[in-house]
């Protein structure tokens, strides 16, 4: 993991986030931290079966 990206996109997010506020808009995420967990948690299992191996190949199966 690059740490130089990570730092910019949580730069560039703290950054967009306060346009938002500035503006009086409502941000385009969940507003509490259930929500904010629950994104974490999708992340987390993605990686889990990206890690292990284990999927299905939707698409193919479709034949898409």
């Amino acid at each position: 993991m690059n740490t130089t990206l990570v730092a910019v996109a949580l730069l560039v997010g703290a950054v967009t986030g306060a346009v938002f506020a500035a503006l009086r808009v409502p941000i385009p995420a969940p507003p509490n931290l259930a929500g904010v967990m629950g994104i974490v948690g999708i992340y987390l299992g993605y990686k889990a079966v990206e890690y292990t191996g284990v999927g299905v190949d939707v698409l193919g199966r479709l034949g898409l």
